[in-house]
């Protein structure tokens, strides 16, 4: 029996150190460091496991199975509460273990295994090395044995395998259970965070015919600023003044994209132009905007129970939003019939709202909301919902993914009003592509030299902006 197990059992120290058998002596290697070469019983032969690239990975993977689970048997519950004791204490019994195991491991092969376990543990298994990787914008799993992640937007394929599906499984179980949510063949999908607020979404069988699967979008620790999006050529200055003057003006602004485009990254940084001083709400399915201002409200959906009852949808809390006296209201990404009441919202005195949506380009995301809009279940005329667009929408800025991964605004467009029954749009800033060299994409993000009809709501917000703008002069410095 453990020292740890005495101790728990009431024992004294004294007694608890008396009836367990002292363990044989650590020898130092050359560095100091203890557990090199761990001196053993005489009588006893040791054993060596390696891990090789191939042939000799299931001995390793039986002692790290077997290490982990005496881990897991030892381990007090209570001390999770304090995440470096815990890693303490898991080291002093995986010595212990490895000792009773009489099992000899080099150096790095003793280290490897440590930090898995702790991975296992504490972490996210073998997910836990891509998560503190900063290159990585985002990590699939496919299965337990393809594990794929994209950087510098390409995608790449990891050599890191997870045990068996149901190895999978158990991470998924982990991130989604701290929110409440479930996952399982009765909701075989489900959407949450992790808690560095990086997006998760789950599938598993029958619905995923490769197994488990998991996808985790993953969002800097250090919030991408205005500055490091003109470095990438994302935007341009003029752009940034101008998209900078239409949120201190209240302008509602709606974000749109394809997956992975960057929607998200640039709410964030728009979000940064609101005043300090205003009362914003945001609303999301699951929380990921990283808004830096102090009076911010976060609400978040809530899918069904496992009896169907208790869903809490995007629609239902931008109703309840209305009754928070927001100055803004910030909706992660409209889908359906929340649309409707978004554009309720804006058309009733939260201007300044913002918002985003999935689609190819400004005019498709007029047609999406609307298509969204009439999923609201309300029978309206399609020119009153257009009507509704036209007059609650000043703004579509679209952002998409280029060949070559990066991300750019390739619109700023504004919604002017309607011609019969017709939208109208005008292009403020357009990408102009110049050429593709070396892999990279080459062009700029330029103005078209109209300026918007709302130019008036932004003299009267005492933002004057220069000529240069729109094209006319030398060109400003954000």
């Amino acid at each position: 029996m453990s020292l740890m197990r005495r101790l728990e059992r009431g024992q004294s120290a004294e007694e608890a150190q008396r009836q367990t058998p002292a363990a044989p002596p650590e020898r130092k290697d050359a560095t100091g460091d203890l557990g090199g070469n761990q001196a053993r019983p005489s009588n006893l032969r040791a054993r060596r496991i390696n891990q090789p690239a191939a042939g000799g990975r299931g001995g390793y993977m039986d002692l790290k199975t077997r290490v982990q689970n005496k881990l897991l048997s030892e381990l007090d519950p209570t001390l999770d509460i304090k995440r470096d004791e815990v890693r303490r204490t898991i080291q002093e019994l995986f010595e212990q273990i490895l000792l009773e195991e009489n099992t000899v491991l080099s150096r790095p092969e003793r280290q490897r295994l440590f930090e898995q376990i702790v991975a296992e543990i504490l972490g996210f298994g073998p997910l836990q090395p891509l998560l503190d990787d900063r290159s990585v914008t985002e990590i699939m799993v496919n299965g337990h044995k393809n594990v794929y992640v994209e950087r510098a937007g390409k995608l790449h394929r990891t050599p890191i395998t997870f045990e068996s599906d149901e190895h999978v499984m158990r991470i998924i179980d982990r991130i989604v259970a701290p929110l409440g949510r479930r996952v399982d063949e009765a909701s075989p999908y489900v959407d949450a965070r992790l808690p560095d607020g990086s997006r998760v979404n789950a599938v598993i069988p029958p619905i995923s015919l490769v197994g488990p699967t998991l996808t985790i979008r993953m969002f800097s620790k250090d919030p991408i600023t205005v500055d490091q999006l003109i470095e990438y050529g994302s935007l341009t200055s003029e752009s940034v003044i101008f998209l900078k003057a239409c949120v201190e003006a209240n302008l509602n602004i709606v974000i749109s994209g394809g997956t992975g485009s960057g929607k998200t990254t640039l709410l964030n940084v728009l979000s940064s132009f609101v005043p300090s001083d205003q009362r914003i709400v945001t609303i999301e399915n699951a929380a990921e905007l990283q808004l830096r201002q102090e009076h911010v409200v976060t609400l978040e959906t809530r899918p069904a129970n496992i009896e169907g009852k208790g869903e809490i949808s995007a629609q239902q809390l931008v109703v309840n939003a209305l009754r928070m006296r927001p100055d803004r209201i910030i909706v992660g990404e409209i889908r359906a019939g929340e649309a409707l009441d978004m554009l309720q919202a804006m058309n009733t005195g939260h201007e300044g709202s913002m918002t985003t949506a999935h689609a190819n380009g400004p005019r498709d995301t007029i047609s999406r909301i609307e298509t969204m809009t009439l999923m609201a279940g309300y029978d309206l005329p399609v020119r009153a919902i257009r009507e509704q667009i036209s007059s609650a929408i000043d703004l579509v800025v679209h952002v998409d993914r280029q060949r070559d991964g990066t991300r750019k605004v390739v619109n700023i467009t504004e919604v002017v009003g309607m011609e019969g029954d017709v939208i109208t749009l005008t292009d403020i800033f357009q990408f102009e592509q110049s050429g593709f060299e070396e892999g990279k994409v080459i062009g700029q993000l330029r103005s078209t030299g109209l300026r918007p009809n709302f130019m008036s709501r932004i003299e009267d917000a005492g933002i004057h902006l220069p000529p240069s703008i729109f094209g006319i002069g030398q060109r400003p410095r954000y």
